[in-house]
């Protein structure tokens, strides 16, 4: 019997792991972790967002500059066929109010719990269950040896060679390195000549050029702005506009509405060594309106408890105008009320990319064929976290490292001589 090895226990290496037995190969999955599935666990924490509801044509544009090549992977697996997946495993879900898709009890332990038992407990007869070695760490391949007969792994009983048919790299990026994700097989796949594109940080915070004062971060810190717009131009119109909520950090900003435009600002300060961005902090009101609220006369009272009453400006809304006006220029309604609708904010760094939700670049498609297979090593196939993509979070990111496992197993199983699965 063929036998196949995945390196990495995450959903893109589960799901991997998954197809390759029931296409009838003996399947041993290796994760350097005491456990597998640790950052899908973490992702579940505040309800596991299992993809998104939204038509296959915008859900595609989620993915950028390689939307071509991971809209080829949803070929094989998409949200439709994600939910399909996540109730054959006796998990209901329901779509909210957003169009993200959940679980019922919005947990992510009971369905990893479902998925393991599948795995190690196959219903089709004849096929072997998935083998786990836990706490054995990839760390290249045998001198000598061709890329997919001999992995060393370091163990806790030393190091270890593993022979295989056909191999799954799915390592993940650098993001939450204490969870798995260390990006150490970069250095080990670049010794091979394979093309590996820097991994940054994505979804992730930025700092403010130059910081908060001392005050507003003590007094801020972690407090959310809620249904504000964000705004970020460009030199032919808007390059991103969209209504949300963002966290003020120590250091600057973190949060979904920031997360949505990372690769944005991450690429801007890249090429200028800054972003440039606009809030708006009552984007439900009219310049015209707010203009005529901040002039009208409010008498003996002070021009905080005005804001408040008037427009419902207070708290970290008041916090953020006394950050980028002076108290002179706070007393110019026409100024004020500008502000108010576009609140220029300069960021000046991503934050590292251990903090970040998930990591952009690895291994570039160029270097793999239509199957994930690297082109200079046959039998190695790459999926997840580690292929050169990124997305939004949403759903968006789960949906298609789930898939790039699905499509580098099938290719496995070809390379194997092997049938494809079922299901």
């Amino acid at each position: 019997m063929m036998k196949a090895v995945v390196v990495g226990g995450g959903p893109a290496g589960l799901m991997a792991a998954q197809v390759l037995a029931q296409g009838g190969a003996q399947v041993h999955l290796f994760d350097a972790m005491p456990s597998v599935g640790r950052k899908f666990l973490l992702a579940g924490k505040g309800g596991l967002n299992l993809t998104h509801s939204e038509p296959r044509a915008a859900f595609e544009t989620r993915y950028g500059a390689r939307q071509l090549q991971v809209s080829a992977l949803l070929e094989a697996f998409d949200a439709d066929a994600l939910r399909a997946w996540v109730h054959a495993l006796g998990v209901s879900t329901f779509i909210g109010s957003s169009g993200r898709v959940f679980p019922s009890d919005m947990k992510a332990a009971p369905l990893l719990r479902a998925w393991l038992h599948r795995l190690r407990h196959p219903q089709q007869q004849g096929l072997l269950p998935v083998q786990f070695h836990m706490r054995h760490r990839w760390a290249g391949w045998a001198d000598g040896q061709g890329p997919a007969a001999g992995l060393i792994f370091d163990t806790p009983q030393g190091p270890q060679t593993v022979l295989a048919d056909g191999v799954v790299l799915a390592l993940g990026g650098a993001s939450w390195p204490q969870l798995g994700s260390t990006g150490a097989w970069v250095p080990v796949l670049q010794a091979r000549g394979i093309d590996v594109a820097p991994l940054l940080p994505a979804n992730c915070g930025f700092d403010r050029d130059g910081g908060w004062t001392p005050h507003f971060a003590d007094r801020f810190a972690g407090q959310p702005f809620k249904s504000v717009v964000l705004r970020m131009a460009s030199a032919t119109g808007p390059a991103f506009e969209r209504k949300g909520e963002f966290v003020a950090t120590a250091t600057g900003i973190e949060g979904s509405l920031v997360y949505a435009a990372s690769a944005l600002l991450r690429d801007a300060i890249a090429a200028h060594g800054v972003a440039e961005i606009a809030v708006d902090l009552l984007p439900d009101l009219r310049a015209d309106k707010v203009a005529a609220e901040v002039a009208h006369p409010r008498g003996s009272r002070s021009l905080s408890s005005h804001l408040k009453s008037r427009l419902g400006i207070d708290g970290i809304r008041s916090g953020l105008l006394h950050e980028v006006l002076t108290r002179e220029q706070m007393a110019d309604p026409a100024l004020l009320a500008a502000t108010i609708k576009s609140v220029p904010l300069r960021l000046s760094r991503a934050r590292p990319v251990a903090e970040a939700i998930s990591t952009a670049g690895g291994v570039r498609f160029e270097a793999m064929d239509a199957a994930l297979m690297l082109t200079n090593c046959p039998g190695v196939f790459c999926a997840g976290e580690m292929l050169d993509w990124e997305a939004p979070t949403g759903g968006y990111l789960l949906t298609a490292a789930m898939a790039s496992g699905r499509v580098a197993a099938q290719g496995a199983l070809r390379h194997l001589g092997l049938g494809l699965s079922p299901q």
